[in-house]
């Protein structure tokens, strides 16, 4: 074998593997490491190795600083080269989602989509979405106790500089934009949490297409 020849996995392009990348975008999205391995179908030991890895690369503490940091992964749609920089001031776009908490997910979803005649986009895991109207969806999360608040999601064109000009602004985030499903399609679903001035949830998101398309 000749000397330049590794052994092994090849080294990865990125800051993190793409497994650490999933537990890191999980602890954005406030998840436990219990709920992350359940979700990922891994053990706990697993997802605390990969945690504790991710947080040693990024010289992070704890997983409270975890939630604030942000950076795109390089496979992702959000890091390719190209993306055309905003020339106007962000602006918050159409009301794209609305989220409600439901304690039976298949009941609640066959309600939605046979009494009231929804249209069912998908489902995943504890969610269901569904269209309300062209580009706003009714989004349904399965909780023990639904909590009493609806979450309204704004869409914008460009998530990074939608997150850094709405920080600078004043606004507090819970945590940074992270991936929280991609499609098939290869489609990128992204997102980032904020409360108003009484604490109510609001969220910024946008969906990033192959082809640069959002």
């Amino acid at each position: 074998m000749p000397r330049s020849a590794r052994r092994g996995r090849p080294p990865a392009a990125d800051v993190l593997t793409p497994a650490e990348w999933r537990i890191v975008h999980a602890v954005q999205q406030g998840m436990s490491n219990r709920e992350i391995a359940q979700r990922r179908g891994v053990s706990l030991d697993a997802v605390k190795f990969h945690l504790s890895n991710a947080l040693g690369k990024l010289g992070l503490a704890n997983r409270q600083a975890l939630r604030r940091w942000f950076r795109a992964p390089a496979a992702s749609l959000l890091a390719r080269e190209g993306r055309p920089a905003m020339m106007n001031p962000v602006q918050l776009g159409a009301l794209a989602q609305i989220a409600r908490g439901v304690r039976d997910l298949a009941a609640s979803e066959a309600w939605y989509r046979d009494t009231l005649g929804l249209k069912h986009l998908y489902s995943f895991g504890t969610l269901a979405f569904f269209e309300l109207s062209p580009g706003t969806r009714l989004y349904l999360q399965a909780h023990a106790e639904p909590g009493p608040e609806s979450i309204l999601y704004f869409r914008v064109s460009d998530m990074p500089e939608a997150y850094q000009a709405l920080s600078a602004r004043g606004v507090s985030f819970s945590a940074a934009p992270h991936l929280i499903h991609r499609h098939g399609d290869g489609t990128e679903e992204w997102l980032a949490h904020f409360s108003d001035l009484e604490g109510r949830p609001l969220a910024i998101m946008a969906q990033v297409r192959p082809g640069g398309a959002a």
